[in-house]
């Protein structure tokens, strides 16, 4: 017979931060957040330092989800780089519809994030970085004269496509974010 163990404080922490941080915003309280991990606060302080650590903490787990997300979707696309970078737009086109989406977790947490210094921060700075890397790599695979600069504007049109999609529903922003990536792609000059 086996047992399924119990996550421990620490992993309750992560899970309830994740699903409330995104749900609610990272302004969430450690009363909620503590509740409903079912932890103690000496646990909060213990694994994470307090409330910073744990938002940090759960945006970098996130950033690497996400991350890998990116690239299972541009796997499955195939080997045409330009094909690859427009999959982007049409996975994000279904998240955008989810009941549940409520835009960029990234976005909104430099948003929320007053002070500047804040760990989180970083994280979504090297997210983005990370992310942008990803973009040009594939544009120097599909040959685009200025792959940097194209990377940079995709990325944007991302950013753009889950804020709006956030804020104006009924609205498809990934359909026109995709129209105007298509036409980034096919820069030649």
């Amino acid at each position: 017979m086996s047992t399924r163990a119990t996550p421990g404080p620490r992993e309750r922490l992560l899970e309830a931060a994740q699903k409330l941080t995104y749900s609610h915003g990272v302004g969430i309280g450690v009363d909620t957040l503590l509740k409903t991990a079912n932890v103690a606060r000496r646990s909060l302080y213990e694994h994470f330092g307090g409330k910073d650590g744990l938002i940090a903490e759960v945006l970098k787990r996130s950033t690497a989800e996400d991350e890998a997300r990116y690239q299972e979707t541009m796997q499955a696309a195939g080997d045409n780089p330009r094909g690859r970078l427009l999959a982007i737009f049409d996975r994000l086109a279904g998240i955008i519809a989810k009941p549940d989406f409520r835009g960029c977790r990234y976005l909104a947490a430099d948003l929320a994030l007053a002070d500047p210094e804040h760990p989180g921060h970083a994280i979504t700075r090297d997210y983005r970085r990370r992310v942008h890397q990803l973009l040009e790599d594939e544009l120097i695979k599909l040959g685009h004269p200025r792959p940097a600069h194209a990377a940079g504007q995709l990325l944007l049109l991302i950013d753009g496509t889950l804020a709006a999609g956030a804020t104006r529903p009924g609205t498809d922003p990934a359909a026109s974010a995709r129209e105007l990536a298509e036409q980034i792609l096919d820069t030649r000059r």
